[in-house]
């Protein structure tokens, strides 16, 4: 099943056992021994920065003053101390509480924490790659034990799905257009309008007068014989 902690597998195999529980009991609903395990975590850690630099230290208050003392001032060395400190309180408190709280925020909240610690334990103790500093605590993984698809699988699906949206509405498109396109134009037929008279030439006034005079001497003749 997969953790939030599988980068330090590699690193520290048995920090990576002992937080990778701490997960689990955070998932069987067990806040109160969940936060008693992220301070382990802590303790083991803190042991493990002082290395050499341990004397007489024996608790991990005596551990933590040392590491403190030794500190460059760093923002990183100060959020990394601030860390263990709340682990340590937080695990305390879990550990000689009378009662059961079942107290989901704050586990949650020593699980981001221990994650942290974490991170800063394998790239500035360990010198492991600095990518885990990109790393971001997945609750959804803490909840399920799968892990989520890769950015990369994320931009390949999004992009997937940006094409076919984009090949569909070229599909609308075209077929609006075709549509539009083989859509009936309506003939307009025009009526011829009936040609109109036309107008009498000279030329047919001239026949008329030669006619005219024509029937009259005929009818003259015929009379006169």
């Amino acid at each position: 099943m997969a953790t939030n902690f599988d980068f330090l597998k590699s690193t520290d195999k048995n920090l990576y056992e002992i937080i990778s529980d701490a997960e689990k009991l955070y998932r069987d609903e067990y806040f109160e021994q969940c936060m008693g395990q992220t301070r382990r975590f802590a303790e083991n850690v803190c042991k493990n920065v002082l290395g050499n630099m341990r004397t007489t230290e024996t608790t991990f208050d005596q551990m933590l003053a040392t590491l403190k003392d030794k500190a460059q001032n760093s923002v990183q060395e100060k959020e990394f101390i601030e860390d263990l400190y709340f682990l340590k309180k937080c695990g305390n408190r879990s550990v000689h509480s009378s009662s059961v709280k079942k107290d989901a925020i704050n586990a949650m909240e020593c699980l981001q924490r221990a994650f942290e610690v974490a991170i800063n334990y394998s790239v500035y103790h360990k010198k492991e790659d600095k990518k885990n500093l990109e790393l971001h605590y997945d609750i959804e993984l803490l909840a399920t034990g799968k892990r989520d698809k890769t950015l990369a699988e994320k931009y390949q699906k999004a992009k997937t799905k940006a094409q076919e949206k984009e090949k569909t509405t070229k599909k609308q498109t075209k077929k609006t257009t075709t549509a539009k396109k083989s859509k009936p134009i309506k003939q307009q037929t025009t009526m011829k309008s009936c040609p109109k008279p036309k107008k009498i030439t000279p030329y047919w006034i001239i026949v008329g007068i030669f006619s005219l005079i024509s029937f009259c001497m005929i009818i003259f003749l015929l009379i006169t014989k």
